[in-house]
C-alpha cells in the first residue's frame, strides 16, 4: 500500500501516543478494537487497534486504508483531525512536521496557530518563525489580539524587538494583553525609556491597565541608568498612579512596591505599603525581608522573619525568604541564628537549590567560620559562578589572598567564566594581603583572557591595593590613566590610603572630588578631618567640621553587635543606654589596667579634639567594639570564640587593645569591620597590622 507523506506522518505519531497511553502492557484496561475493524495489510497499523486516538483518526485511516471503512468514507480528512494532530506533534516538539501539516488543513484554529507558536518559543527555533507568521497571515489569524501577544513573546524570547515590535504596531485591537507583552517585551530587552513612555500610552490609548501594567512599569524604573532620586520620583508617580487606579492594594502591585522601593533605599516607603497591604503571601514577606536585609537593617529583617513564622504559621518560607534571611544573620555574624536557619534549609529540603547553598557559604564565612563555608562548598557537585565568587571573597576578607587566588585558578580549570564580580573579589583579596604584583597580572588578564573591560571598581581595588603597599604615587597614576571619569569608589579608596599613610595632599585632591560626587557622604568629611587631626592640623580640622555643620551632615555613629547564647546585642560607641553599661566598663576598666602592664599604650589619634590626653583616653574607651568585647567577656563560657562585627573600619587603638586582650585572656576573639576579618589570638592579629 502506497502511503501518502500526511498519513506517514501520522504513523510516526501513533507509536509515541500508543506508548504514553497504553504503558508497558501494550493494552488498553477498558476499550476493545470494535469488530467492525478489519486487521491491516500494513503491519505498522497494529497500534491503532486498540488505541484510544481510534475514534477521532477512523475516518483518516479508513481513506487511507484500501478497505472500505464502515461508514460513509471521505477523501479529506477533517478539520478537527488535522488541527488535532498539528497540536500534538507540537506537544511532542515535532515542530517541522507540524508545520508540513497546516497547508493540508484548510481552517486552521486559533488553538493551532497559538500551539505552533508555543513550540517554536520553547524550542528556540527562530527559523521556523517565519513560516508561521506567513501561514498566520494567509490563514487571516494577523489581526487577532490573543495570537499577537503569543507572537511578541516568542519575538521577545529570540531577543528581536524590532519584530516584536512590528506585531504591536500592526494589531489593530490592542487588549491590555497585547500592551502587557510588549512592555515586557521592552523590559527584557532593556528598552527601560520606550517601556515607561509605553505604560503612558496605555492610559492614553482608553485601555486600563491592570496589575501586570504597574509591575512591570516599576520594574522599568529599576532598570533605569538614572540617579537614584530620579529613580526615587517615577516609583513615586507610578505608586500614586496606581492609588488612584485603586490598584496599589492588589497583593501583585504592592509587593513590587516593596521591592522597588527597597531597592532604592526607601525602607520606610516599602513598610508603610508593606504594614497597608489587605492580604499578604510568602512573596510579601520575602520583599519585606529583603528590603531590610539589603538596606543593612538586619535586626529588623529578622524581626520580621520571626513575625512572619509566628503569625502566619499557612505561611512557609520559601528559597527565597531563606537566602534573605541567612543575608540578614551574615550581615549581624549571628552564627547560632545562622545555624538554627540551616537546619530549618535542610529539613525543608531546600539545601540543594544554588541560591540558598550560595547564602549558606556566605554566612558562615561572614560570621568568621571560613572552614564550614568551605565544606558546604566542596560538598557541591554543581557550582554556579556565584558560588565561586563567594569562596574567592571569603578566603580574601579573611585574609587568605594566595588561597583567593587559588580558587580562582581552579574555578577557570572547571571550565568557569569569571564574571566582573569575580575580578572584584579576586582583587579585593590581593588588596588585603598585600599581593601586588598578583594584582596586576589579575587586572591585565581580564582584558586580554577573558575579554572584560575592567570597570570604576576594578580600578578601585587597584588603587586600594596600591595605596595600602604604601604605593600612592603608583595609585594616582593608575587614576590618571584611566580611560573614564573615576567615580566615588576610586577616590575613595585612594582617600582610604592617605589615612593609613598621612598623605595630606593627595587626601585634599581625592576629597575636592568626592565632596563633588558625593556631597552628603559624610564618611569622606570625617576621613579627611581623621588626616587633619593626625598631622594636628586643628584648624584645619575645625574647618571640615564646620562644613559638617553647615550641610547639615552627621557622622555615621559606631556600633557593633555581639551573639551569645544565640541572642543578639548591640553597642553604640560611648553607649549609656544599655543595661549592663556599668558592669562593662567596670571590666573594661580593669581588662585596660592589666594590659598597660604588659605594655598598652592607648592610641588617642582618631580623636578630632584638641584636648589633654586623658580626655582623648577616655573617648576611646567608649569605642563600640570595646564595649562589645568586654560584654562578651563577661557573658560569653570559658574558651568560647567572641565574635564581634562593626559598622565601620576597626581604629588602630582599639586593634591594639583587643590584641593584648587577647593574650591576657587566653581568648580568641574574632573582629569583622566594614571591610575584613581580625583574627586575634595570643597577641597577633590575622592581618599582620596591615588593614
Amino acid at each position: 500500500m502506497n502511503l501518502s507523506t500526511s498519513a506517514f506522518i501520522i504513523l510516526t505519531l501513533l507509536p509515541v501516543s500508543y506508548r504514553a497511553t497504553m504503558g508497558t502492557s501494550g493494552k488498553h484496561p477498558f476499550l476493545t478494537a470494535p469488530s467492525f475493524i478489519p486487521k491491516p495489510l500494513n503491519p505498522h497499523l497494529q497500534y491503532y487497534n486498540s488505541s484510544p486516538y481510534l475514534f477521532s483518526l477512523r475516518s483518516l485511516f479508513c481513506s487511507l486504508s484500501s478497505h472500505p471503512a464502515p461508514s460513509q468514507p471521505s477523501h479529506s480528512p477533517s478539520t478537527n483531525n488535522y488541527n488535532h494532530l498539528i497540536q500534538s506533534l507540537c506537544k511532542q516538539g515535532n515542530l517541522r512536521q507540524a508545520l508540513k501539516l497546516i497547508p493540508q488543513e484548510p481552517n486552521p484554529t486559533q488553538r493551532t496557530y497559538e500551539f505552533l507558536i508555543l513550540a517554536c518559543t520553547r524550542q528556540n527555533a527562530r527559523s521556523y518563525a517565519p513560516a508561521i507568521v506567513r501561514h498566520l497571515i494567509d490563514d487571516g489569524f494577523d489581526h487577532d489580539p490573543f495570537l499577537s501577544t503569543k507572537l511578541i513573546d516568542m519575538y521577545s524570547n529570540f531577543s528581536s524587538i524590532d519584530d516584536a515590535r512590528h506585531v504591536f504596531d500592526r494589531t489593530p485591537e490592542k487588549t491590555i494583553f497585547v500592551w502587557n507583552a510588549f512592555l515586557k517585551a521592552l523590559l527584557l530587552a532593556d528598552e527601560v525609556e520606550e517601556a515607561l513612555s509605553l505604560f503612558r500610552d496605555i492610559g492614553r490609548s482608553g485601555v486600563s491597565s491592570d496589575s501586570f501594567s504597574y509591575s512591570y512599569a516599576l520594574k522599568a524604573c529599576l532598570a533605569s541608568c538614572l540617579p537614584e532620586s530620579v529613580v526615587f520620583n517615577r516609583v513615586r508617580e507610578i505608586h500614586g498612579h496606581a492609588i488612584r487606579a485603586g490598584y496599589d492594594s492588589r497583593i501583585h502591585v504592592a509587593t513590587t512596591l516593596v521591592d522597588c522601593y527597597g531597592k532604592i533605599g526607601g525602607v520606610i516607603c516599602s513598610r508603610k505599603v508593606f504594614d497597608e497591604m489587605p492580604h499578604r503571601n510568602v512573596v510579601s514577606w520575602s520583599a519585606m525581608i529583603a528590603c531590610y536585609a539589603k538596606n543593612g537593617r538586619h535586626f529588623d529583617a529578622l524581626e520580621i522573619f520571626r513575625g512572619m513564622m509566628l503569625r502566619n504559621p499557612e505561611i512557609v518560607p520559601n528559597s527565597v525568604t531563606m537566602v534573605s534571611v541567612l543575608q540578614a544573620c551574615a550581615g549581624l555574624a549571628a552564627m547560632g541564628q545562622g545555624k538554627l536557619l540551616h537546619c530549618y534549609v535542610l529539613r525543608r529540603g531546600i539545601d540543594s537549590t544554588v541560591s540558598v547553598v550560595n547564602a549558606l557559604i556566605s554566612m558562615y564565612i561572614k560570621c568568621g567560620n571560613l572552614d564550614a563555608g568551605r565544606r558546604i562548598f566542596d560538598s557541591r557537585m554543581s557550582k554556579d559562578v556565584v558560588t565561586w565568587n563567594s569562596m574567592i571573597s571569603g578566603c580574601g576578607v579573611h585574609g587568605f589572598g594566595n588561597e583567593a587566588i587559588q580558587v580562582f585558578e581552579e574555578m577557570i580549570r572547571e571550565g568557569i567564566t569569571p564574571s566582573s564580580i569575580t575580578f572584584v573579589s579576586v582583587l579585593g583579596a590581593c588588596s588585603h594581603a598585600g599581593l601586588v604584583e598578583e594584582g596586576r597580572r589579575l587586572l591585565e588578564s581580564m582584558e586580554k583572557e577573558h575579554n572584560l573591560i575592567p570597570e570604576s571598581e576594578h580600578y578601585a581595588c587597584m588603587v586600594d591595593l596600591l595605596g595600602r603597599a604604601g604605593r600612592l604615587d603608583e595609585a594616582a597614576k593608575i587614576i590618571e590613566g584611566m580611560e573614564f571619569e573615576p567615580g566615588p569608589t576610586v577616590w575613595g579608596s585612594l582617600l582610604g590610603a592617605c589615612r593609613i599613610h598621612g598623605s595630606i595632599e593627595l587626601a585634599e585632591k581625592a576629597s575636592s572630588h568626592l565632596f563633588e560626587l558625593e556631597p552628603k557622604n559624610a564618611g569622606n568629611y570625617v576621613l579627611l578631618a581623621d588626616i587633619y587631626a593626625e598631622a594636628k592640623m586643628w584648624e584645619e580640622v575645625n574647618r571640615v567640621r564646620k562644613l559638617l555643620e553647615e550641610r547639615e551632615l552627621q557622622k555615621l555613629p559606631g556600633c557593633s553587635w555581639i551573639e551569645v547564647k544565640k541572642k543578639l546585642y548591640s553597642f553604640v560607641s560611648v553607649d549609656g543606654l544599655n543595661p549592663q553599661t556599668e558592669e562593662v566598663h567596670a571590666m573594661l576598666a580593669e581588662l585596660v589596667k592589666e594590659v598597660k602592664g604588659m605594655g598598652y599604650m592607648p592610641d588617642t589619634r582618631v580623636v578630632l579634639y584638641d584636648l589633654d590626653p586623658d580626655e582623648k583616653e577616655k573617648i576611646v574607651m567608649g569605642h563600640s567594639e570595646k564595649l562589645a568585647l568586654a560584654f562578651g567577656l563577661i557573658r560569653s563560657g570559658k574558651g568560647e570564640v567572641i565574635r564581634i562585627t562593626k559598622n565601620l573600619r576597626l581604629c588602630e587603638d582599639c586593634h591594639s587593645l583587643t590584641k593584648f586582650i587577647s593574650k591576657f585572656t587566653k581568648r580568641e576573639i574574632l573582629v569583622r569591620d566594614v571591610n575584613r576579618f581580625h583574627h586575634f589570638r595570643d597577641g597577633a592579629c590575622s592581618c599582620l597590622d596591615y588593614w
